[in-house]
């Protein structure tokens, strides 16, 4: 339901009509490639992308080439895996619109926060290592809705250049607890000029909002600052343009993302990053022998020596066993067309929405922007018992997730997900509520949701 107080509409949908749907789907071959659990309806791509039989092949490829060409195979193994970072940041380029060398599969997520946002301070005036250390300290311009890792990791990196994040760490507040507001984050830039780096989700995590990301660009470049974003929950599932955000081919400053979710890695598969050219050739934070010059990396020097590329933001050697399940997930990616998986996307959200205005009751509600310009990949359904309202569905074979104080986020990922599931899924929460089998369950007391 909206939030409204009206009384639940007759349903007009039918299974028939999800049905339907699905024959006109022209990416519903894709299914065939993933190990959908049987029985289930798998609705949380948003937290775990299920394992598509590309990447499963790719992994045995190179556990092959570990088997058959130990160590020759950081040169021997096709792709060579010395270069294999930057082989699979060709590959992810064009889904974040973005050239090859600016891209690179590395680190975890919160590794790459910590990496570039430690990069980009000690340019700034006001930090130890920046071009003018006795100026006034540079802020780090967020919202008070992000994932809590990227507030650990600019936190931390704030610490260590003897800077206090309390007063450096500045939160754009939102309006409604659902959302970020972008004019709210060009309000604080006029307010505050100390303000070096804005670092923004493209997708905020709990609602499914997706910002402007152009507009963000945009407005941290105008007010001097650079502009990063965290994708974590829009990589592969929408088109973005980060080499051209901002107008003017300005382009995002940095991005990071992690490859588990609508990217189907695999649990803790090797994160991916971006950085600008125009940024090519800054000494990275956390430098490794990874990111050295591969040309010279062997030679073993004390000195590092810059690979040139986004590839310098590479610290320890890559892990090629939570790596090498991208290459053949990205494939099925790339075939597809990102513009066709994003247009899938907003159909099956779109139908979710629809369903859950039309057959749930009042204390239901959509916190998701409903604007395909201003949504992500998932829809926050809001419930005062969502938490027991997720654990009956899982239950009942529908898996979704819970987060804090009342979302169950519903994930129709765009691969492998049909209209009629969809449908089922929302058939059953209306049971489950009708039935009041939620209140069957204990109130939320932890674990993994």
């Amino acid at each position: 339901m909206t939030d409204t107080d009206s009384p639940r509409a007759e349903s007009t949908s039918t299974v028939e009509d999800a049905r339907d749907r699905d024959e006109s789907d022209p990416l519903a071959g894709y299914r065939d490639h993933f190990a959908v659990p049987e029985g289930e309806r798998y609705m949380d791509g948003n937290s775990l992308g299920l394992a598509p039989d590309t990447a499963l092949a790719t992994l045995e490829r190179v556990v092959d080439e570990w088997r058959d060409l130990a160590i020759r195979g950081w040169e021997a193994a096709d792709p060579d895996w010395f270069h294999y970072g930057e082989h699979l940041g060709d590959l992810l380029a064009p889904l974040v619109g973005a050239d090859p060398d600016e891209v690179v599969v590395a680190n975890s997520t919160t590794v790459n926060i910590h990496t570039l946002i430690g990069t980009f301070l000690d340019t700034l005036p006001g930090t130890p290592a920046g071009p003018d250390p006795s100026a006034d300290p540079p802020a780090v311009l967020v919202n008070d809705l992000d994932f809590p890792t990227d507030h650990y990791a600019i936190r931390a990196q704030l610490r260590q250049r003897g800077l206090d994040p309390d007063e450096q760490l500045v939160a754009v507040e939102s309006r409604d607890g659902r959302t970020i507001d972008e004019a709210d984050v060009e309000a604080v830039l006029r307010e505050r000029d100390d303000v070096g780096i804005v670092f923004m989700p493209s997708v905020l995590y709990r609602s499914g909002q997706l910002l402007d990301v152009d507009r963000i660009t945009a407005a941290a470049h105008d007010h001097g600052a650079l502009a990063g974003f965290d994708c974590a929950h829009s990589v592969g599932a929408v088109d973005h343009a980060l080499g051209d955000a901002g107008g003017d081919d300005e382009g995002a400053d940095f991005a990071v993302w992690c490859s588990y979710k609508y990217l189907n890695g695999g649990p803790g598969a090797t994160a991916g990053l971006y950085v600008h050219e125009r940024h090519h050739g800054t000494t990275p934070a956390l430098a490794g022998w990874w990111g050295n010059d591969k040309a010279t990396q062997f030679e073993m020097r004390h000195t590092y020596d810059h690979a040139g590329t986004a590839g310098a933001w590479q610290i320890g050697t890559v892990p090629m066993l939570s790596s090498a399940p991208i290459e053949g997930a990205v494939e099925l990616i790339r075939e597809a067309g990102i513009e066709r998986v994003r247009e899938k996307s907003l159909a099956l959200t779109d139908y979710l929405i629809e369903l859950v205005d039309e057959r749930l009751g009042d204390d239901f509600s959509v916190g998701t922007p409903r604007e395909h310009a201003r949504r992500g990949g998932h829809v926050a359904i809001e419930h005062p018992e969502g938490f027991r309202v997720s654990e009956a569905l899982r239950d009942r074979d529908v898996v979704v997730d819970f987060r804090p104080p009342n979302v169950v986020r519903v994930c129709p990922a765009p691969l492998y997900t049909r209209f009629e599931d969809v449908y089922r899924v929302v058939e059953t929460i209306e049971g489950i509520v009708d039935a009041d089998a939620h209140r069957e369950y204990d109130p939320r007391d932890g674990g993994v949701t």
